[in-house]
């Protein structure tokens, strides 16, 4: 059977097991180990979809599962992730209530990354049913902790090892062949002026709210409004015992923090500019303000051909009298790691920062054979030979595993507002994915060992 047409009879089908992976709020918890209870619950059931399309599959003690085919000494792998960031708010729809509307399939991780999943579950059952020749074992991966720390792969790795090539569905065609590295840090303001705060729903996703109160009298509110009217920025004021303010701002990947509006920099850029006089709310302005390429840290020093420097500060909590900030850092693909984290050693009695973990950063040659083969798979499906493979500040699986790219599983020009409301899906696109990922499969299987 024609892959097409193999598409076309199980595109219903496709769209059913999808609604089944939405419907689990699979966002990492701490109710059950080592990722919650609903990842639980979403493992089995994919695990259950591909034991239905012909996979040997096997749990990996909750961090992850796989579904395995094919024969031979050498390993294909195909790494996507279960978990999701957390809803938030704005939608359209109940995000876990999977809808299809004007061409598109709508809810939390249709396209981050369980759609990915269910397309390849699906070029996998086409292989199979079509007794396709497989030279070497192919190996479908789901992991249940991409979104927060990757550490079910380091667990499937410690446990199995690495793949001889693969790829990860959560990135773009025609593929990404080198990914910034991270730091994830810690920013601790010591003041007593802010009385609380809260804001953001994840580390990885531009802070589209805050939430302060601060002291009556301890600013001017109407230069707070002139400076946020100045930006075209949303606010709410209200004053009671207290003021309480609401900055709104924009989500977006933290990969791509330009594309978002960070309401806690306009926020505390506000207050900067209201006679706040907080010297942590200076410190904060000095080192950051409303920069999102650590341009006044001095990582424009670091910026290669390829990247330059992406800075996020995604969740904001008060903590006895501390201002707690998660900062989510994407760096150059060829800066080196200490050199990056040397320039966050601006430390004082009022800010500081501290250094949680670091990733290094993923650069291939763009002529290797496995690039070669995933390059030429989209190329021969979609005709499309002009799009290069890209550098990303994105963070995925294919740092927690050798020999591994992102291969989809969005297109060029797409956004599938993917880590923010109405999260989306085209149709048309799905069923592509599920061509790629065939082609892609073929073309490792083809490599010469």
């Amino acid at each position: 059977m024609e892959i097409k047409q193999f598409i076309e009879e199980n595109i219903e089908n496709m769209k059913a097991d999808l609604a089944k992976l939405v419907s689990y709020n699979s966002m990492n918890s701490n109710d059950e180990l080592p990722f919650g209870s609903n990842n639980r619950k979403v493992l089995d059931e994919a695990l259950k979809l591909m034991e239905e399309k012909g996979l040997k599959t096997n749990n990996v003690d909750y961090y992850c599962g796989f579904g395995e085919t094919g024969k031979g000494d050498k390993l294909i792998g195909i790494l996507a992730h279960l978990d999701i960031v957390p809803a938030g708010d704005g939608w359209n729809s109940n995000p876990f209530e999977m809808i299809e509307k004007d061409g598109f399939l709508y809810g939390r991780g249709v396209s981050d990354d369980k759609g990915a999943a269910i397309a390849s579950m699906y070029a996998l059952k086409y292989l199979i049913d079509e007794s396709y020749d497989f030279k070497k074992k192919v190996r479908l991966i789901l992991g249940c902790n991409e979104e927060t720390g990757s550490r079910c792969i380091a667990y499937y790795v410690s446990k199995y090892g690495h793949i001889d090539y693969g790829f990860t569905p959560d990135g773009s065609f025609p593929g990404i062949y080198a990914e910034k590295g991270m730091v994830g840090a810690s920013i601790i303001g010591h003041t007593n002026k802010i009385i609380d705060i809260e804001g953001g729903q994840a580390s990885n996703v531009v802070m589209k709210k805050v939430d302060v109160k601060l002291a009556n009298d301890s600013f001017d509110i109407d230069k707070f409004k002139k400076y946020l009217d100045s930006k075209d920025i949303e606010y709410e004021i209200n004053i009671n015992d207290n003021i309480q303010i609401i900055v709104y701002g924009v989500a977006a990947h933290a990969s791509m923090p330009d594309m978002g509006i960070n309401a806690l920099q306009y926020c505390f850029e506000a207050l900067y500019h209201s006679d706040f006089n907080d010297p942590f709310i200076d410190w904060f302005h000095k080192y950051f303000s409303l920069d999102v390429h650590g341009e006044t840290l001095g990582y424009e020093s670091l910026k290669d051909d390829i990247s330059n420097t992406s800075i996020n500060l995604g969740v904001v909590k008060k903590e006895n009298d501390d201002v707690i900030i998660s900062l989510d850092m994407r760096f150059p693909v060829k800066a080196k790691t200490e050199d990056v984290v040397k320039l966050l050693d601006v430390s004082n009695e009022y800010g500081e920062i501290k250094i949680r973990n670091t990733v290094d950063p993923l650069y291939f040659d763009i002529n290797s054979p496995m690039i070669k083969a995933l390059k030429k798979a989209y190329e021969d499906v979609t005709n499309d030979k002009q799009t290069p493979m890209e550098a990303i500040g994105g963070g995925t699986y294919a740092k927690a595993i050798n020999n591994c790219i992102a291969f989809g599983c969005e297109f060029i020009g797409e956004n599938n507002h993917i880590h923010d409301a109405n999260e989306s899906l085209k149709i048309e696109n799905f069923k592509k994915q599920v061509e790629l990922y065939v082609q892609a499969i073929k073309n490792l299987n083809e490599i010469e060992d």
